[in-house]
């Protein structure tokens, strides 16, 4: 029974009618050739229920569309693993393996970032099958690597993709699988023998912990994070850290506003002042000045202090337009903010352009914030 198609549809607040709708689409937008809006109900009605299964065609289809995985679509307990081999293949793989460190990391991790790119510009949903088949790749060079001189480049760049990977399923609605590819992260981060890595990806799993309604053992985790081999980190990952405790402490309730605002100036003081958004051992992050001003308008509007607006306006009006999913969650911010000083016409006017950002990304998670601000207005 396909119940992961039934889940995925809900997840994004769909019907089985803006399911169809949108299946269609999407296929005319691509050109592809799919049944009739009736007998696709017929389809869906039999995939859910389990007198169907899904095919090749529908299931290429829907895996972009909903931004799930294969086995998530068809609701498998795993994935088919191929058939091991012989002495022969192991030796071909391990040599191969061997090559990749040499050859093949840095058209890896060019691969990493134009996922990334398309990620912050078009949204998670549509990278599901390129980003499973980029891990796999890695995950099976890794596998075959013996020597640390050999595994230690790959670790790292599994490590960068597989945060990556974890933060889209987030986005997308996908907890477990963002749990999961951010201990693959962690274990990446590991091998590669990298507390930066690491930290990042233990600072960004504390997010699903906050999303799940566990604030405080989010808190937790981002500060352990601070303290894993704090003296091997970068200043701007230190930056981020803080200023992601700051976000997560908002988060936690008035209790902590003010572990919250000590936070925030933590990652003021830390975040270098070089002009730079990104080290280059950390490309992962992306944080400067104006990237902070928007971080700390976000936290200030969680705490209900007014002069999270001039926060806010400044940051919208220096964001980089590449980043449209982060916009929707400016506009969400905005909201808040406007919906707090009684301001109703600015309120649902932001609140109009966080709903078209995150439409435009396919973001569950923006999707769900801006269907809990409606609900309030």
């Amino acid at each position: 029974m396909a119940t992961g198609l039934r889940a995925a549809r809900k997840a994004r607040g769909w019907s089985q009618e803006r399911l169809i709708h949108e299946m269609r689409r999407y296929a005319e937008q691509r050109l592809l050739d799919i049944a009739s809006s009736a007998s696709l109900k017929v389809y869906i009605s039999e995939w859910e229920n389990g007198r169907r299964a899904i095919s090749d065609r529908y299931a290429a289809l829907l895996r972009p569309l909903l931004g799930v995985t294969n086995a998530e679509l068809r609701d498998d307990a795993r994935e088919t693993q191929p058939a091991p081999g012989g002495y022969e293949e192991l030796l071909s793989r391990i040599d191969t393996s061997s090559s990749v460190s040499k050859s093949m990391v840095a058209p890896l991790l060019a691969q990493t970032e134009l996922l990334r790119t398309m990620d912050r510009q078009m949204g998670a949903v549509g990278l599901v099958d390129q980003m499973n088949g980029h891990l796999t790749a890695m995950e099976d060079a890794l596998t075959f690597a013996v020597l640390p001189g050999t595994r230690r480049p790959i670790a790292a760049a599994l490590a960068g993709a597989s945060t990556l990977a974890a933060w889209q399923a987030l986005d997308a609605g996908a907890v477990e699988r963002a749990w999961r590819r951010y201990e693959l992260a962690k274990k990446a981060a590991q091998d590669a023998e990298s507390s930066l890595y690491l930290a990042h990806a233990m600072g960004e799993q504390a997010y699903v912990l906050a999303d799940a309604g566990r604030p405080l053992l989010a808190v937790e985790l981002v500060r352990d994070a601070q303290r894993t081999q704090a003296g091997r980190q970068s200043p701007r990952l230190c930056a981020w850290l803080a200023a992601a405790e700051a976000e997560l402490c908002a988060a936690a309730g008035v209790n902590m506003a003010s572990d919250a605002r000590a936070a925030l100036d933590r990652a003021e003081i830390l975040l270098p002042d070089d002009g730079e958004v990104r080290d280059p051992d950390m490309l992962s992050i992306f944080l400067d000045t104006g990237h902070l001003t928007r971080w700390r308008g976000n936290v200030l509007a969680k705490l209900g202090d007014e002069s999270a607006m001039d926060e806010l306006y400044a940051s919208l009006n220096s964001a980089d337009p590449s980043f449209v999913r982060a916009s929707a969650g400016v506009h969400c911010d905005l909201t808040q903010a406007h919906f707090a000083r009684g301001e109703l016409d600015q309120a649902r006017n932001h609140l109009q352009k966080a709903r078209l950002a995150a439409n435009r990304t396919g973001s569950a998670r923006y999707r769900q914030r801006v269907e809990l601000l409606t609900g309030r207005l």
